[in-house]
């Protein structure tokens, strides 16, 4: 095994990790549900879905078979020009469980792809109408990826630092924690009045990368509702809270005023292959519905819309919707809310929160809640010590398990934390 990291450390340059420093990663042999199995012979249970992708567990035999199959009757073809069954299935389908005023599906490659197209899809809307806006707002503390167009609606800090330079100007509201909202409700409404505002992009509800933060619905809607009034296009970022991880099948089911605007990824293919998945209101079409040419949106990935990619999303779609499936959903919800009461008053523990399937908490340390506080550095190799995949933001902790983690599953994960909280 020790060959193997040794030209893993070579030839590999990883996400997010610094290249001295840190310890070897984990080599894996294979993963089958929750479980990721070392080649030295370890269990881990994945209680953060791998980056909060992978919804129906690993290796799952009914996905894997529909890739397999569609491999073998077509594998890619360009999507300019071309179409097929698995696409126009995919489509048709999450059509079906999106918002009602989504009228249409654009393919790309991943959550960052799925943003850049909204942003771009955004200012093209004005620019085809003959109006130029220029001003994008943003919810502070927010990530929606890390190309160009992602990073600059995204939380500027340590992660765009070097790029600041290159990155277009957006207008940044305060996070509208508990009470904060009126304070924030009134930075946007100024943003708003003042004019040239394109669009309106946020995740909604919980912001995942800045620490797992849970914000108002009803604030969230009064935003949109106004934003819109004022033919600003509203852009929700659903590429984590999608495809029920908030409960409800999508963030915006838990809001009365729809976005225009929806990106998806991740959970899309029950994380098996990466797509992205920008759709849209019929409104925002119409600005492209023209046979001037230079109203077209020129836009597009080698791989938009593969075949096989699509046929796995289509498989996990199948599970999704399953009763299995939202009655697992509403158990781990059931979990979480029982382990919250059980944690909360403990010493080492503030602000312990749980939408849906999400559960999370911030480690009382003397720093403040940080995606680069360096509780980060003990709580992760200790939680891998003990057979578990967490990957703490900084000092919060949280879970996002696969739908199909089992109850002794989750007693081991509760148990474990337990046993940290009260030795930390």
């Amino acid at each position: 095994m020790s060959n193997w990291l040794e030209r893993d450390r070579n030839s590999i340059w990883h996400p997010f990790t610094p290249l001295k420093g840190m310890p070897e990663p984990e080599m894996l042999e294979r993963a089958e549900g929750v479980n990721l199995y070392t080649k030295d012979g370890k269990k881990i249970i994945d209680v953060i879905s791998s980056w909060w992708v992978n919804l129906h567990g690993h290796s799952h035999p009914y996905i894997a078979n529909a890739i397999a199959e569609q491999a073998n009757t077509l594998e890619h073809v360009i999507f300019a020009g071309f179409t097929h069954e698995p696409a126009i299935r995919l489509a048709e389908r999450l059509l079906e469980i999106l918002p009602d005023n989504q009228s249409k599906i654009f393919f790309s490659d991943n959550g960052s792809t799925a943003t850049e197209v909204a942003i771009k899809m955004a200012f093209q809307y004005f620019h085809n109408q003959g109006e130029e806006r220029k001003k994008i707002i943003a919810i502070d503390g927010s990530y929606h990826g890390d190309t160009f167009g992602a990073m600059s609606v995204g939380d500027r800090g340590p992660f765009t630092t070097p790029f600041d330079p290159y990155l277009f100007q957006v207008e940044f509201i305060d996070f509208p924690d508990k009470g904060k909202e009126e304070e924030v409700w009134n930075q946007f409404k100024t943003l708003i009045d003042g004019g040239d505002v394109a669009s309106f992009i946020f995740e909604p509800l919980v912001q995942g990368a800045s620490g797992m933060r849970v914000y108002s619905a009803e604030l969230l809607d009064r935003m949109i509702a106004y934003a819109q009034q004022q033919d600003v296009i509203c852009i929700a970022d659903e590429v984590m809270t999608g495809f029920g991880r908030l409960g409800t099948l999508f963030a915006a089911d838990q809001l009365h005023h729809k976005p225009d605007i929806i990106c998806l990824s991740k959970g899309l293919t029950g994380g098996v292959l990466p797509m992205g998945v920008t759709s849209c209101t019929d409104k925002i079409q119409e600005a492209y519905r023209t046979n001037d040419l230079m109203k077209t949106f020129f836009h597009g990935h080698s791989f938009t819309g593969n075949p096989m990619i699509c046929a796995s999303a289509n498989a996990s779609l199948d599970l999704l919707l399953a009763e299995e499936c939202e009655v697992n959903r509403r158990r781990i919800n059931e979990r979480h809310l029982a382990f919250q009461q059980q944690i909360n008053g403990h010493s080492m523990v503030r602000n312990c929160r749980v939408l849906g399937t999400i559960l999370a908490f911030d480690i009382n340390t003397e720093k403040d809640t940080s995606y680069f506080n360096e509780a980060r550095h003990h709580l992760y190799p200790y939680f891998i010590s003990k057979g578990l995949l967490l990957r703490p933001l900084g000092n919060v902790i949280y879970l996002i398990p696969p739908y199909i983690i089992s109850d002794s599953d989750l007693d081991y994960v509760y148990a474990t934390i337990m046993e940290f909280l009260n030795s930390y």
